[in-house]
C-alpha cells in the first residue's frame, strides 16, 4: 500500500453504485473518490459465487493498484457473494491494513429499528436473494424480526434502458410488490436491496401502503461510512480530501457517461481501463 492518502475507492459490477456514491458526494464531499464500474461484464446478479468472487477481486485489487486503501463494494450481488471472502482470505495476504466494506451490514444494522411488525421484506436481484444475506445478516442485529423477499429481475434492466419512468415499468414493479406482499401482509419495512431500485421509488412507493417505510442504502452506507472512518482515524488519515471525483469503466466510456449521469445526477467523464 501506498504511504500517501489516496482516495476512498467505490465498486459497481455496473451503474447502480453510482447512486451510492452520490450520497457519499452530499455527505462526505471532501474527500476524494474513484468509481470503478465493472460495466462490460455486468450484471453480475445472476452469475455463480466464484464468478462474481473472481471479477469483484479483480477490481478491488485494480482500486488499490490505484492508491485505495479503503474500498466500498457498492453492489450488492458483490457484498452478498464475495465480500466476506475478500475480507477472510485475500486481504491478510494483500496487505492487511487495507479495507473493503460493503451495503449489505449497514443496511441490516439500522433496518429492525423501523419496523414495528418485525416482519422487513427485501427486494432484489436474483443473486441477492439467493445468497440470504439480508436474513443472515438481519438475524445477527434483530433475532426476532422476519424477512420475506422477492427477486425483481426485469427491475435492473428497467433502470438501465432508462424505461424506469415509462407505464411498462409499473407492471412489473407492481407484480414483485404484490407478491412480496402476499408472503407477509404484515411487512411494515421494505429494503431495497439494490442500488438500481433508489431511481425506482416512487413507483414503489405507489404500491405500497403509506404505511411501509422504504430503505434506500445510499444514504443509510454514506452515514456508516462517516461513522467508520471517525471510529478509525487511522484509516481516515490515508483518505485524500481534495474532493475530487474519478470514474473508470471496463467498456464504452461514451456509454457509460450517457448512463451513469441518470445514476449520479450530474454529469459524468470516465476513462475506460481494461483489468
Amino acid at each position: 500500500m501506498a504511504d500517501k492518502a489516496g482516495p476512498i475507492g467505490v465498486f459497481d459490477s455496473g451503474y447502480g453504485g453510482l447512486t451510492v456514491l452520490n450520497n457519499f458526494v452530499e455527505q462526505l464531499p471532501q474527500y476524494d473518490y474513484l468509481y470503478l464500474g465493472d460495466n462490460a461484464r455486468a450484471p453480475y446478479g445472476n452469475r455463480s459465487f466464484d464468478t462474481v468472487y473472481h471479477y469483484t477481486l479483480e477490481c478491488v485489487n485494480l482500486l488499490f493498484s490505484r492508491g485505495c486503501s479503503l474500498v466500498i463494494l457498492a453492489c450488492n450481488t458483490a457484498s452478498a457473494k464475495a465480500l466476506r471472502t475478500i475480507q477472510q482470505k485475500d486481504l491478510p495476504k494483500i496487505n492487511s491494513e487495507l479495507r473493503v466494506l460493503g451495503v449489505i451490514r449497514p443496511t441490516t444494522e439500522l433496518a429492525g429499528n423501523y419496523s414495528t411488525s418485525k416482519h422487513i421484506g427485501v427486494l432484489g436481484t436474483a443473486g441477492t436473494v439467493a445468497s440470504q444475506s439480508y436474513p443472515v445478516e438481519l438475524h445477527k442485529f434483530f433475532p426476532e424480526v422476519k424477512v420475506f423477499q422477492e427477486a425483481c429481475p426485469m427491475w435492473v434492466p428497467l433502470v438501465e434502458n432508462n424505461e424506469f419512468n415509462s407505464p411498462g415499468a409499473d407492471y412489473f414493479i407492481k407484480k414483485h410488490i404484490d407478491h412480496l406482499m402476499q408472503q407477509s401482509p404484515l411487512i411494515d419495512t421494505v429494503i431495497l436491496g439494490c442500488t438500481h431500485y433508489p431511481l425506482l421509488i416512487d413507483k414503489i412507493k405507489k404500491y405500497l401502503s403509506p404505511q411501509v417505510s422504504v430503505l434506500s442504502q445510499g444514504e443509510i452506507v454514506a452515514h456508516s461510512l462517516g461513522s467508520y472512518l471517525y471510529r478509525h482515524p487511522e484509516m481516515e488519515a490515508r483518505c485524500s480530501k481534495n474532493g475530487t471525483r474519478e470514474f473508470l469503466t471496463t467498456d464504452d466510456t461514451e456509454n457509460f457517461d450517457r448512463h451513469a449521469a441518470i445514476f449520479f445526477g450530474k454529469p459524468v467523464q470516465s476513462k475506460h481501463i481494461a483489468l
